[in-house]
């Protein structure tokens, strides 16, 4: 399996915020010297999540962790849990990781496809967010763009929750809670005010779902 073609985790809060991991066989997390993603958080057990790989993908399990682990602000239990493109993955509530799956990883393309947000500049291919000429660091997880870009994309018009849960979990067996979807929302309006903290550009409308303002 070539680079182009493996998934990856993409780190965005914690002590290793903006690094990549390339995912094989397997990928264990913890403090421990043995793992391999050492992570410094003493939230984080010795040996607290592990990815392995089998014939259908990617299995995420928690390896007995003291402060749990979570995909999508649901705790992984007993039972491993398959991962899916988009998955935002928490350690012990501080340490949060995308996984991108493997037709997510092909090289870009020459030239990227641009949205413009009123001041903001999503830059689809390169999943960047810029306003200004400040650019969100480290990047929005792979749930908070697809988000991001369905609102952008939708000019103003109001996107409903299933809109979002089919676009950010478009394989969720089971179904996807409001709370999770509202979790989502408010991480991505957290990070936009980080470039813009003089306007919200995400707008709940009650009984219907959500707007992109741009002013």
């Amino acid at each position: 399996m070539g680079e182009q073609n493996q998934p990856l985790l993409i780190v965005y809060k914690g002590s290793l915020a903006g690094n990549r991991f390339l995912i094989q066989d397997s990928l264990t997390f913890g403090r421990a010297s043995d793992c391999e993603v050492m992570l410094l958080e003493r939230q984080i057990s010795r040996y607290h999540a592990r990815i392995e790989h089998d014939r259908d993908g990617y299995l995420l399990r928690d390896l007995g962790s003291k402060n749990g682990t979570t995909v999508n602000d649901e705790p992984v239990g007993v039972q491993p849990y398959r991962l899916r493109d988009g998955d935002e993955i928490t350690l012990a509530a501080t340490v949060q990781m995308g996984f991108v799956s493997g037709d997510a990883t092909l090289p870009l393309s020459d030239e990227s496809d641009m949205l413009l947000g009123q001041g903001l500049e999503v830059d689809m291919d390169a999943r960047r967010v810029r306003f200004g000429r400040k650019e969100l660091d480290p990047s929005l997880s792979p749930a908070q763009f697809a988000l991001l870009s369905l609102l952008v994309e939708s000019a103003g018009n109001v996107v409903t929750r299933q809109d979002v849960i089919d676009t950010v979990w478009p394989d969720a067996v089971g179904g996807v809670t409001d709370q999770a979807v509202d979790a989502l929302v408010y991480r991505l309006r957290e990070r936009l005010i980080e470039l813009n903290p003089d306007h919200n550009y995400v707008v709940t409308v009650r009984g219907h779902g959500f707007r992109y303002e741009s002013y």
